[in-house]
């Protein structure tokens, strides 16, 4: 799936069934709703796996204080863009060994 801003993100996952999905790959900078909210609000939900999905933030932003928020918002990773395809699966399967 691909969701345009963050809102969408929140509400697809939201109505998915759990475990529908192994892991999001959240931008940062979205319309209506930023990454790092959407994100914060996907580990708000009461479904099944709203606290254990990763989330990996995909960004331009790589300062220390942009990491820091990324994990603050409940982001399991953080990814600078240009995607460096070799990391993201690196990270996605870490990310989900440790999440089984």
């Amino acid at each position: 799936d691909r969701a345009e801003d963050g809102t969408i993100c929140v509400e697809r996952f939201n109505s998915a069934q759990p475990f529908t999905y192994n892991a999001i790959l959240m931008d940062i900078r979205m319309p209506l709703m930023d990454g790092l909210t959407a994100a914060a609000n996907i580990r708000h939900l009461s479904n099944q796996d709203a606290s254990t999905i990763p989330i990996i933030a995909m960004t331009a932003n790589v300062f220390t204080e942009d990491v820091l928020a990324a994990r603050n918002a409940g982001m399991d990773a953080h990814i600078a863009k240009p995607i460096d395809l070799t990391k993201l699966y690196q990270v996605l399967k870490e990310k989900m060994d440790a999440a089984d």
